[in-house]
């Protein structure tokens, strides 16, 4: 049973997140620590008394979402957990891959994504821009949707979750006349999403510009542990590639549906999410529905034991 690893992005973070994981696994305290070292601020004492506002802010959930998943890895790897043939993330998710597949460093990774989320909030001024969730609505009516609506402004596809489960992005009232659209054509549920700004859309063209600065001054290695890249669902092994693909993503759709298909399509029987939360788990079962492969989360104590417990030939 082939084995993949993959990381989700902001949006599972949540004040008391893997308490009871720590508990029993001296990796996840030990993970912040480290993290907070590079922050200079207590990261673990932030997610498990909040308040959860500033859990919210963009350059403070990028750190605690890539701690959080790298200290759910470690958490396995320290349980004898078999190694994955590859692994790949949602969004900021690919940060937490990379250093998991060892590509990255974990402090290089943690200073990284602080600066990434410090650059994609100040890419748009609070307030311009927005994101929506669009459910029960095929592809080609949201992409039509999104044209239909611009009417000279950004608004586009962000995420490709999982069959009739988009986020669209762009510039405010440009997104609200992208939900009229979408409800026009179909769509069951059309959301405004709590975030603080439009992710994956070109409107972050300035932070990907910073960041490409930035990671220009990062180490990256060939990965141990091949990755699977949700900007084209293809593999990425170079790290040159790799550090230009980091910049892309920044302004790039997140292809999870693409993705997890091509998971599935090079043999990948077990499909495990590493972090808190269930969010990605979701999207993976609906997208591999009509298959045979095993889709399970890795966030608490229970839910490690489990997925151990399942025999891997990796």
């Amino acid at each position: 049973m082939s084995l993949a690893f993959v990381f989700p992005g902001q949006g599972s973070q949540a004040v008391g997140m893997l308490a009871e994981l720590a508990e029993q696994n001296i990796e996840v305290r030990a993970t912040f620590e480290a993290a907070s070292s590079v922050l200079g601020y207590d990261l673990w004492q932030l997610i498990q008394q909040g308040p959860a506002e500033q859990l919210q802010a963009t350059e403070r959930t990028q750190p605690i979402m890539l701690a959080a998943g790298v200290a759910t890895w470690r958490a396995w790897c320290s349980r004898g957990g078999s190694v994955p043939v590859v692994m790949c993330g949602h969004s900021l998710g690919e940060f937490t891959a990379l250093v998991c597949a060892g590509a990255l460093g974990f402090e290089d990774a943690v200073d990284l994504v602080r600066f990434r989320g410090r650059a994609m909030q100040e890419a748009v001024p609070q307030g311009r821009g927005a994101m929506a969730a669009i459910l029960g609505l095929g592809d080609t009516e949201l992409v039509a949707a999104c044209a239909a609506a611009a009417q000279g402004a950004v608004v586009a596809p962000a995420n490709f979750n999982a069959p009739g489960q988009t986020v669209i992005a762009g510039e405010t009232a440009a997104v609200q006349r992208a939900i009229e659209a979408a409800k026009a054509r179909g769509a069951k549920r059309a959301l405004p999403l709590p975030v603080s700004a439009p992710f994956h859309c070109a409107l972050m063209q300035p932070a990907a510009e910073r960041l490409r600065e930035r990671l220009e001054r990062i180490s990256m290695q060939t990965p141990r542990i091949a990755f699977r890249s949700s900007v084209d669902a293809a593999l990425h092994l170079d790290p040159e590639d790799i550090r230009a693909l980091m910049v892309r993503q920044a302004v790039s759709q997140v292809r999870w549906t693409d993705t997890v298909l091509a998971l599935i399509a090079n043999g990948a029987k077990k499909i495990v999410e590493c972090g808190p939360g269930q969010v990605l788990t979701g999207f993976n079962r609906r997208i591999a529905r009509a298959a045979e492969v095993q889709c399970l989360a890795l966030d608490d104590n229970a839910s490690l034991q489990n997925a151990l417990r399942e025999p891997v030939n990796a």
